[in-house]
This record gives structure tokens, C-alpha cells and sequence, in this order.
């Protein structure tokens, strides 16, 4: 299993035991991290699950595809490090990544 951390924009921290293979977006539904609507159940057709990359994981969840960036056009508040969890895929690397949930959605 690999570790995950949500932090609501609240500050309330969720930890939680993530399977690889699924997804950061899936896993927060599962745990109810508030915050996280997605719309579309993981299709990249909305910006619901909208989180920020810690900045020590920027470069080891990467870049977003063009697809994902495209949405992330109707992501309110886009920074930098902006991704949507839907597009995050769980892996052993990932163990220990943090994000964090803006304050609304898209």
C-alpha cells in the first residue's frame, strides 16, 4: 500500500492507504476527503478534483497532459503545481505524497 496525505483546505490532514493502480482522486472519494466532488467519476472532463502537488512531489508526480491541462482551464485558482487527482495515478514511488484541496472547485 502506499501512503497518501490530504490536506483540506481547512488544514484538517487525511492519511490514508491508497492500492497502486488506482487513483489520488479515487482514493480521496473512498476516504471522504472533503473537498474532492469529481463530476465526471474520473473521466477528465471536469475540474473537480482539483488538488495542489506538495512541491517536494512536483517533479516525481509530473507534468499534466494536454487533456488535463485543458481543464484545468476551468479550475479556479491554478497554481503551478495544480493537477487533477483523477489524472494521478498510484504507484510505489508515490508513497508519502501530499496534496492539498483548494477552497472551492471548478
Amino acid at each position: 500500500m502506499t501512503k497518501l496525505t490530504f490536506i483540506a483546505h481547512d488544514g484538517t490532514q487525511f492519511d490514508v492507504d491508497a492500492e497502486n493502480g488506482s487513483t489520488v482522486m479515487e482514493n480521496a472519494i473512498r476516504n471522504a476527503v472533503p473537498g474532492i466532488e469529481a463530476e465526471c467519476g474520473g473521466a477528465c472532463a471536469c475540474a473537480t478534483c482539483h488538488v495542489y502537488v506538495d512541491e517536494a512531489w512536483t517533479a516525481e508526480v509530473g507534468e499534466p497532459e494536454a487533456m488535463e491541462e485543458d481543464m484545468l482551464d476551468f479550475a479556479y485558482e491554478v497554481q503551478p503545481n495544480s493537477r487533477l487527482s483523477c489524472q494521478i495515478k498510484v504507484r510505489d514511488a508515490l508513497d508519502g505524497l501530499v496534496v492539498r484541496v483548494p477552497a472551492r472547485q471548478g
